[in-house]
Formats: C-alpha cells, structure tokens, sequence
C-alpha cells in the first residue's frame, strides 16, 4: 500500500453523502477522488465544494485511476451491486447500512464474495462515538462485574419524509438495526428477540403498515437482558441513551448538548440548553471515528470492524424483531448467522 493518501471513490450525494464528502476531503490520510451520482447536479454541486469531480456513472467512478476505496453512501438498493464490483477490483468498502432491506440478497452476495480479502466496513458509526465506545471499553475492562442489563433509548426529533419511510424498509431495518448492532457491539452472541410496535401519532406511518413506536428486548446466550426503546419523535430533541448494568455497578451515556452551561434562577434550577439536533450533530465525532479506523485497517491489512458479517447479523435481528411484532411471540435467533 501506498504512503501517499489512500484514493476514495465516494457513491452517494444526499444528506449522509455530504458528510461523508467533507469528512473524506477534510481527512489527513484520504484523498476524494470523484463523486458518483446518477443525479449529477446534486453531485456537482458536492464536489464543487470539497475540491473534487464528480461523474453519472458507476462504471466511470470505479475506473478512476489509483483508486484504493470507495464509501457507498448511496441508495439501499444499490448497495450489493456496488459491494460485489468494489471487491471485484480490489477496493476496500465502507458501506451504510442496511447492506439490503432482504436477507436472502445479503446472504446471496456473502457467498459470491466469500474467500475475498477485500477490506469491508459496514456503516455502524455508532461503535465510534467516544460515550459509547467508552462505556464498551469499560464493560470489556471488568468494570461493572458481569453485564446482566443493557439498555438503548434512541428517538428521532420528528419522523422522517412519508417519501423516506415508504421505501425505508420499516423501523427495524431502517432505525433500530443501529440500536441492533449497538446490542451485538455489547452482547454478540443473542439467541433470542421479542418485539412489539406501536403507531401512536402519525398517520402517515399507520397508512404504510408500520410503527412509529417500539420495544425490543434481546436475550444473550449467558442470560443478558438488552431493552431497546424507539420512537419516531422526540419532543425534547434527538435523544441518544445507553446504560450497562452489571454485578459491580453501572455504566451510563448521557445525551449531549451544544454547551454544558446550566442556568439557575428562582424560576428553576439545572436548566441547560437543547440537545444536539439529529445524527449529523450528534455523530459528528463518530463519522470521523469511523474513517480513522477505516484507513488504519486499509494501511495495516487488518480486517475492519464492524465488518459485513455484523451488518448481515444487525438484519437477521431487524428481520426478527419484524416477525415478533407481527406475529406477538418471541423469536429464536440462536444459529442464524
């Protein structure tokens, strides 16, 4: 490998590829090559700002010279396709989540890919943020005793587009496989998911047959307990919680604010100003976390983490935790991947 930087073809304009473009571009160690979109307007107007080109087509990003990696931040229907040509030229991936909305198609492109040394990172940028990486590091460390309890709050500020959610997959595969693999990064080994949704206040998300809110509890291997609540709106603002409860005392991940100032008054004590706004402030240090780790395995030949398997292991507990709510019974992973 080159010690020049590392060349990144970068699929995907929209809102997560703008974070993805600056963070490349900003990166000491990456260099955007080109950016790839069908929709080249939106992709011009991206690489106009971070320095680079970009092109329509998928063949032409690939064949960019010197090109080392390519980021798929583009639509969930595009990623399998753009997974098996990146591992067929030898370039390493990053890949958002889901890598499908099917579990069939993903375990299909596992086989067709297998035996492949090809560096793949699956987008789980929430493995990065320095709260939570903290708490694992200190769970691994012994800390707590043995984790009996680990428990995921996630809400979103409001829902997103009706457009979005149509074709999103539903809030399993969509919202909660971030929280899924949060699960996994703590307890991999989960034999068994209960879940049950709601739809409480919007009627968009009622009118396509999903929930706007839910509960999944996962049961791990040696007995540990994980809850995951999620909901589709949040009143006080993008609220991001973990605590890890075990025999010797307890971890926890608060939500993050813009400041830590607080105001006191006769009014009222500890008044702090909102959380931060959605993903793209609150994951901030996350997202360049990930592209640390990203590069650091691509230089070293390590194979990165979360890699595919997780992502295909985050869907087979989105897909469960579809079937329990439906069909109100829990389901048993144990063996599934």
């Amino acid at each position: 490998m080159s010690s020049e930087r590392l060349r990144v073809a970068l699929f995907g304009s929209g809102r997560i590829g703008h974070v993805h473009a600056h963070n490349i571009a900003g990166h000491p160690d990456l260099d955007l090559a080109v950016i790839a979109d069908p929709f080249l307007d939106g992709a011009s107007r991206l690489a106009a700002s971070t320095g680079t080109t970009a092109v329509a087509s998928t063949e032409e990003a690939l064949d960019t010279p010197g090109l080392d990696a390519v980021v798929i931040g583009s639509a969930t229907s595009t990623h399998v396709e753009l997974i098996e040509a990146a591992v067929q030229r030898g370039l390493a991936v990053v890949c958002e989540k889901p890598i499908d909305l099917d579990l069939a198609t993903v375990r299909s492109c596992r086989e067709r890919i297998a035996g492949s040394r090809t560096p793949i990172m699956l987008g789980f940028n929430r493995r990065f943020d320095p709260a939570f990486a903290a708490v694992r590091r200190r769970v691994e460390a012994g800390e707590i005793g043995t984790l009996e309890q680990l428990t995921i709050i996630s809400r979103d500020p409001q829902p997103a587009p009706v457009g979005y959610l149509a074709s999103s997959g539903g809030i399993f595969r969509d919202m909660t496989i971030h929280d899924l693999d949060m699960a996994r990064f703590f307890v991999p080994d989960i034999v068994e998911v209960s879940a049950q949704g709601s739809t409480l206040f919007s009627d968009d998300i009622r009118d396509l047959g999903d929930y706007d809110t839910a509960v999944v509890t996962l049961r791990g291997a040696r007995g540990e307990l994980v809850t995951i609540t999620n909901s589709r709106h949040c009143a006080f603002g993008y609220d991001q919680r973990l605590e890890a409860f075990g025999s010797a005392g307890m971890l926890s991940a608060a939500n993050l604010a813009a400041d830590t100032v607080r105001f006191y008054s006769a009014s009222g004590t500890e008044q702090a100003g909102p959380y931060l706004p959605f993903f793209l402030e609150r994951y901030q240090a996350a997202y360049r976390a990930e592209l640390d780790a990203f590069a650091a395995a691509v230089r070293t030949g390590t194979a990165p983490s979360p890699g595919f398997d997780d992502g295909m292991a985050a869907l087979v507990l989105a897909e469960a935790a579809t079937e329990s709510a439906a069909a109100g019974k829990a389901v048993n992973v144990e063996g599934s991947w």
